[in-house]
């Protein structure tokens, strides 16, 4: 079987959604003046950081506010990050004569007019059946549009999700759950998801409110994400081969990395797609592996479709 690491590299391809160093272009449109003026305090709050930290990364900028005794400003790092992320996925319309403000549902109907949702999907059907496991640090909901609720779950085949349509008691009349075969492991949460549960929708980028681990140096999980790694762990010992795409490998994802390795024992195979070659990184994870660099579409050249196709024959044990 056929497991896929997606990193921020491959939202940043799909979708334009921005990677780590460029979390902070601000490209975010308010909806009215708390917004606006939460906004301008996290435009003030980088502006002073760089002034005494010009050369350092947004990862240490992050890690600076959340390691911070203001609770305040924690949440609003935390507001902003999920914001940024939820931003090409919200609109505004006009009901009943006042503006509000929409957010994508996973079975949206209109999901396929969103930036990206149409490409990861045409990416994940090129790699045909034989995908059972798709694991990502990444919080944005590129897989679950392009799947669908039938075509993924979370650990559990047959989970319900919170909420569905406009009114809390809708989500009683017509129950989402997740019917799909493919196994989603988002190891650093979601956009999605909050303490209480998981949702149909990323609303949790409208208030901040999502349980998602920020991207710091020396990431460390939270016991409540413990599901996520084991199903991650599971897709891992299953496969013979991993297809990584936009994984940069970077020595502060240690957590990561170690798991990797620690899980990918049986992976003969490596298709690593990114814009650089990543082969030694990779080779240090996989060390029994025969790793291949393909370029991301469509400048893979085809390279993509018979890796594919030369490596079908390893099945999984």
């Amino acid at each position: 079987m056929l497991a896929v690491l997606l990193g921020a590299g491959f939202s940043k391809w799909a979708a334009g959604l921005p990677l780590a160093n460029e979390l902070f272009d601000f490209q975010i449109n308010p909806f009215g003046t708390r917004e606006s003026k939460k906004l301008s305090q996290i435009h003030k709050l980088k502006a002073d950081w760089d002034k005494t930290n010009p050369n350092a990364h947004a990862e240490e900028f992050i890690n600076s506010i959340l390691s911070s005794n203001n609770y305040s400003t924690r949440r609003l790092i935390l507001w902003y990050i999920v914001r940024r992320l939820s931003e090409p996925y919200i609109w505004e319309e006009w009901h009943s004569g006042r503006r509000r403000r929409h957010v994508l549902m996973i079975d949206e109907y209109r999901k396929n007019e969103k930036p990206g949702v149409m490409k990861t999907h045409q990416f994940l059907t090129r790699l045909g059946l034989e995908l059972s496991g798709i694991i990502t640090p990444n919080y944005d909901l590129l897989i679950e549009y392009a799947l669908g609720t039938n075509g993924f779950h979370y650990g559990e085949k047959g989970e319900q999700l919170i909420g569905r349509g406009p009114y809390p008691v809708s989500q009683w009349l017509r129950p989402v759950q997740l019917t799909g075969t493919i196994s989603l492991a988002k190891l650093h949460g979601s956009i999605s998801w909050d303490v209480n549960g998981k949702y149909t929708d990323g609303r949790r980028g409208l208030t901040g409110n999502a349980l998602i681990v920020a991207p710091t140096p020396e990431k460390i999980c939270p016991p409540i994400l413990l599901q996520e790694w084991n199903l991650s762990k599971e897709i891992l010992l299953k496969a013979k081969r991993i297809l990584v795409f936009g994984f940069s490998f970077n020595p502060y994802d240690e957590a990561i990395l170690k798991h990797l390795k620690e899980y990918g024992g049986n992976i003969k195979k490596v298709a690593v797609i990114d814009i650089a070659s990543h082969d030694t990184q990779a080779s240090e994870v996989w060390p029994h592996a025969e790793v291949r660099w393909i370029r991301p579409p469509p400048e893979d050249d085809n390279s993509l479709t018979e890796w594919l196709r030369l490596t079908r024959h390893i099945n999984s044990p």
